[in-house]
Order: structure tokens, then C-alpha cells, then sequence
């Protein structure tokens, strides 16, 4: 009778663990299927190197829209992998419990945030500061369409608080998966603490601190609502190489929830297209995040 239990558990839990599986396949499955068909009638290579997104001419260039994506989440990685690193460091190597426990509440509600309150926060402060930026001080130098505030470096700013749970806590678990030996050989050897760290620990974390860039990049690339109301919604791209981070831009996400309302077939299937393409982006990311993830831990 045990036996013939186990069995029919197994079974429960494989089937539970094949959801997922079937879930993403259905996902892709419509996703490709709708958006297939703009790529036949004009081309992958001429939408993906398009430089003009204007729908009501059927022009459906994606260029801008990937050249937004990654342009702001680069910002985000600039910004946020220094701050979330250091301060992993600090709570694996450095804090005691006491701070300990104040810090990491707090890196969790960070993470807790729905994405329209860190959008209403940098359309508020962050914008109002980047307008003032951008006005004052660099009035002189930047297009009219450059001084509203509206920018890739606000959306990076706001990207980067958003990845930071992300970047804290899979650095922190690949900090203390390092072994002590290592660090208990360093310290023998004469090296100071941060000596230890920098030189020894660090490095013995590489593979699971690169995959938490990989995986904050992933969340940071995923990011819709914060965006919509930071970046400006402009698919351009920026003249001005120098100053193109205070240039205002469209990103992947954004299109998609900004046009599908009043989208006709046509439009509508340039906007799964979008979706495809954003698809495979972040299907390549979570790969490489997990391979990176199962070296960390080996």
C-alpha cells in the first residue's frame, strides 16, 4: 500500500512540476504564433535594424525600442552592481547581527514595492531633479526635447534601486558560499581583512556574483510600469552620443502596455513581435543566470 502511495505522489508532484514547463511552452506558443506573421511581411532583419517606430504609417522599426531597453538597463547595471556589491560585502563580511538585522528587512521591502509607487517617486523627485539638471545647468548644450527630465538616466536610477534585492541577496548567498579556509589561509598569510575580501573572496565568488548581474539585468530589462513613467516614451534614437542619457526614450515593455489598447491587427501583431523579441532576450538571460547559478554552487 506505501508503495503504491509514493508512486501516486510522485506522480502529483511531477505533474505539479510539468506546469511550469507547459505554462512557459502555451506562453511562447502564442506569443510567437501572433507576432510571427509582421516579421514574414517586413522582414526580421528590417525590423530588428529599423530605425523608426511610427505605427500609423506601418513603420515598425525596433531599433529605438531595443536600443532604449538596453541603454537604460545598462545605467541601472552602472549604478546599481557597484552599491548592491558593496553592500553584500558588508553584510556577509562586516555587519554585525544587530545591523544585520536592521538591513535586511529593509533590502526585502525594497523588493516588496509594487513598481507604480518606484514610478510615482521618480516621476515626482528623481524627474524634478533631472529637469533642473537639465535646465540650469545644461541648458546651454542640450536639445529642447532633452530638458523635461524625462531620461534614460532617471529610468536608470530608478532600475537600479529596483534590482538591488536581487544583486544583495545571491551575492550575499555566493559571499558566504565561499569556503572559511580560503579566508582563514589569506588571513595566516599576513593579509588584512580587506586585503581578504578583495583579493581571495571576490574572486572565489565570481561565478555567483556574475549571476546575479545577469539575473538584476533580466529584472531590470522585465521592468514596464516604473518605466512608463520616467523615461519620456519617446522611441528615438539619441543624436548625441555624449549626452544621450538625458535623452528621452522607449523601451520594449513600455510600447507593448502603451499601444496594444488601440492597436489594430496590424499594430497589434508589430506589438507581439515586440513581445518575441523581448522573449528571447530574457529566456537567454535566465539561462545564463541559472548555468551560472549551478557553477556557483558546484
Amino acid at each position: 500500500m506505501k508503495k503504491y502511495i509514493n508512486r501516486g505522489m510522485e506522480g502529483v508532484f511531477f505533474a505539479c512540476a510539468s506546469i511550469s514547463v507547459v505554462v512557459i511552452v502555451m506562453i511562447a506558443y502564442f506569443v510567437f504564433r501572433e507576432g510571427m506573421p509582421i516579421f514574414f511581411e517586413h522582414g526580421v532583419w528590417n525590423m530588428i535594424s529599423g530605425r523608426t517606430w511610427n505605427p500609423t504609417r506601418e513603420i515598425y522599426g525596433l531599433l529605438p525600442l531595443i536600443y532604449g531597453t538596453f541603454h537604460v538597463t545598462f545605467v541601472a547595471l552602472i549604478i546599481g552592481v557597484p552599491l548592491g556589491l558593496a553592500t553584500a560585502v558588508f553584510l556577509a563580511e562586516i555587519a554585525n547581527d544587530r545591523v544585520a538585522r536592521i538591513i535586511r528587512p529593509a533590502i526585502e521591502l525594497l523588493a516588496g514595492i509594487p513598481s507604480v509607487v518606484y514610478g510615482l517617486f521618480g516621476m515626482v523627485v528623481i524627474n524634478e531633479f533631472m529637469r533642473v539638471i537639465q535646465r540650469d545647468y545644461l541648458g546651454n548644450i542640450l536639445p529642447d526635447d532633452y530638458k523635461w527630465g524625462y531620461s534614460i538616466l532617471s529610468g536608470g536610477i530608478i532600475l537600479a534601486i529596483m534590482i538591488l534585492p536581487t544583486i544583495i541577496n545571491i551575492s550575499e548567498d555566493a559571499i558566504r558560499a565561499v569556503p572559511y579556509k580560503y579566508k582563514e589561509g589569506a588571513l595566516g598569510l599576513g593579509a588584512t581583512h580587506f586585503q581578504t575580501i578583495f583579493g581571495v573572496i571576490l574572486p572565489a565568488a565570481r561565478s555567483g556574483i556574475v549571476s546575479a548581474v545577469i539575473l538584476g539585468m533580466g529584472r531590470a530589462i522585465g521592468e514596464t510600469m516604473a518605466l512608463i513613467m520616467v523615461v519620456g516614451n519617446m522611441p528615438i534614437i539619441p543624436d548625441s552620443f555624449l549626452y544621450s542619457i538625458f535623452s528621452p526614450v522607449s523601451t520594449l515593455t513600455a510600447t507593448i502596455a502603451l499601444e496594444m489598447g488601440y492597436a489594430d491587427p496590424t499594430h497589434r501583431s508589430a506589438l507581439f513581435a515586440v513581445g518575441m523579441v523581448l522573449f528571447v532576450i530574457i529566456a537567454l538571460l535566465n539561462v545564463a543566470g541559472i548555468l551560472l547559478n549551478k557553477r556557483a554552487v558546484k
